[in-house]
């Protein structure tokens, strides 16, 4: 896998964010296992709590267009900022032990695997 490439579409998704409000652009690049990229950006709301982050954007777009399985996300911030908590959880709801590569805007890098990032998740398997 490429990240450099990756991380060069959360780039380009970071500029169109919509993040009046606090100031904090992001942007996400996920990579599905049938080779495809869905991208996000986050877009604030007035009213707070209606916001969304960039990384729930593209995984909903991928799932949206047919896509359930992901090998890998990269999430684009100022410094280099890992997801949120709520973000986690849906990456592990389709994307199960991805990769998640958090770059800041210079382009440096850290990898983590999902499960560094959550472990012990809720799963569907807890509602067995």
């Amino acid at each position: 896998m490429d990240y450099q490439s990756l991380i060069a579409k959360a780039m380009e998704a970071r500029k169109q964010a919509y993040a009046p409000y606090s100031d904090f652009a992001v942007g996400a690049a996920l990579l599905g296992k049938s080779g495809r990229v869905y991208t996000g950006c986050n877009v604030e709301n007035a009213s707070y709590g209606l916001s969304t982050c960039a990384e729930r954007v593209a995984v909903f777009k991928a799932v949206s267009e047919g896509e359930r399985d992901f090998v890998a996300i990269a999430v684009v911030t100022e410094k280099g900022v890992t997801p949120c908590g709520a973000c986690r959880q849906v990456l592990m709801e389709f994307g199960g032990d991805i990769q998640v590569i958090v770059a800041d805007a210079a382009g440096e890098y850290r990898v983590f695997a999902l499960r560094e990032l959550l472990p012990d998740a809720f799963t569907p398997k807890n509602l067995r």
